[in-house]
């Protein structure tokens, strides 16, 4: 181990929604905390503007960032959707949840990545126990045995006894741990775009399945929307290239005209869409959360839900093995992280896969099986209530 080395007790690599949130979690909770980010994130805007990249945040996902002290930074720019439209444009299939018939104020809230980002850096900044390193690039890591090695490019040293991989699909700290991770292409590529529509949203998640991929229109807080069209690469790449107004008009019948015309349109920027799963969450003083474990298909935008779980799950089982005065970064220690997390993540993961594969058919009886399946289930209030709720990621008695 260098001599030289600033140690800690977790050093994450990764400052992005997950990693940060992890920070917050384990230095409210008393732990020294390195955190590792590359490029500075955007903390002041246009207040007009908006963030491209949205997410759905669940019941739950907003409990922990209230438990964090961050919720209430979020608030303002947080665009509450109490119900949840989705139809199949290939029948009459259709469903709509209502959070009022759970009990429940809402399903979930659309907010901007750098409006979360920026309320978990003000909740750090207030944490003596975390200590911040951006812009820092990691130039290699080294085993110490007792200890993780984050060799950083302007020669610094970071040594903790676990070391997390926060950093994405394309997790350096993944490599380094030497863990596959298998890969599949799903052939589509997401179109994001903030919209405004002839009518209001109101407060309502709305998603229709089209033939080449789902199209989904999330409620903003300023009443725009922003939508995420998920379509074959050709067909993503002829509506990137269409002019404005001939995207409005293409749009607005996609969507059936369910909010009227599509009056106006920004920015649209597609993004590839693939399946990950790393074959272990973790080695010995290594951890993996968020897009660094999985990267699953928008469709039900889970994906940075099941990272905070993921953040969860590991400070929990790091706050037990504290107070079991065992060593946090031991492979039996972190194998209760793997094993609470790996199974629901990739159930998950399956689960958007059999909805792309079965919305996507063209196949007649399968066309008539999921439609009948949808007016089934909104003609069960039971069944209905119990997807509500493992949406909102809520357990109820």
């Amino acid at each position: 181990m260098s001599v030289d080395a600033q140690r800690f007790d977790v050093a994450i690599v990764g400052g992005g929604l997950v990693g940060l949130t992890l920070a917050a979690a384990l230095g409210q909770d008393g732990f020294r905390v390195a955190i590792v980010e590359a490029g500075e994130p955007v903390t002041d805007w246009p207040q007009d503007s908006i963030d491209l990249r949205v997410y759905a945040i669940t019941r739950v996902s907003q409990q922990l960032f209230t438990q964090l002290g961050a919720w209430e930074a979020m608030q303002s720019r947080a665009g509450p959707f109490r119900d949840m439209h989705v139809w199949d444009a290939g029948g009459s299939g259709e469903i709509h949840f209502d959070s009022a018939e759970v009990g429940e104020p809402c399903l979930g809230h659309i907010i901007e990545s750098r409006v979360i980002e920026t309320a978990l850096l003000d909740v750090i900044a207030t944490l003596p126990g975390v200590s911040r390193f951006c812009p820092a690039r990691v130039q290699d890591f080294a085993d110490a045995g007792d200890a993780q090695q984050v060799l950083l490019e302007d020669g610094r040293t970071l040594s903790a006894g676990l070391l997390v991989g926060a950093d994405g699909r394309n997790s350096r700290v993944r490599d380094y741990a030497s863990i596959h991770a298998m890969v599949s292409d799903y052939g589509q590529q997401a179109l994001v775009a903030v919209v405004a529509t002839e009518k209001p949203h109101q407060q309502t998640a709305w998603q229709r399945f089209l033939p080449t991929g789902p199209l989904a229109f999330l409620p903003l807080f300023d009443g725009r929307s922003s939508i995420v069209w998920s379509a074959t690469s050709d067909k993503a790449q002829r509506l990137l290239q269409l002019d404005d107004e001939a995207f409005c008009a293409t749009l607005s019948q996609a969507f059936d005209h369910r909010l009227g015309a599509v009056l106006a349109c920004g920015e649209r920027v597609l993004f590839p869409l693939h399946r990950q799963h790393a074959q272990q969450y973790v080695a010995p003083r290594i951890a993996l959360v968020g897009d660094a474990a999985h990267v699953i298909h928008p469709l039900a935008g889970q994906g940075v839900n099941l990272g905070l779980s993921d953040v969860r799950e590991l400070a929990a089982v790091l706050h037990a093995a504290r107070e079991q005065q065992r060593d946090i970064g031991a492979f039996a220690v972190l194998r209760r992280y793997e094993r609470a997390r790996k199974g629901e993540n990739l159930a998950m993961m399956t689960a958007m896969d059999a909805f792309k594969h079965l919305f996507g058919s063209r196949v007649a009886p399968l066309r008539w099986a999921r439609n009948l399946g949808l007016n089934l289930v909104d003609a069960a209030p039971p069944v209905k209530h119990q997807i509500m709720r493992a949406a909102m990621g809520i357990q109820y008695p």
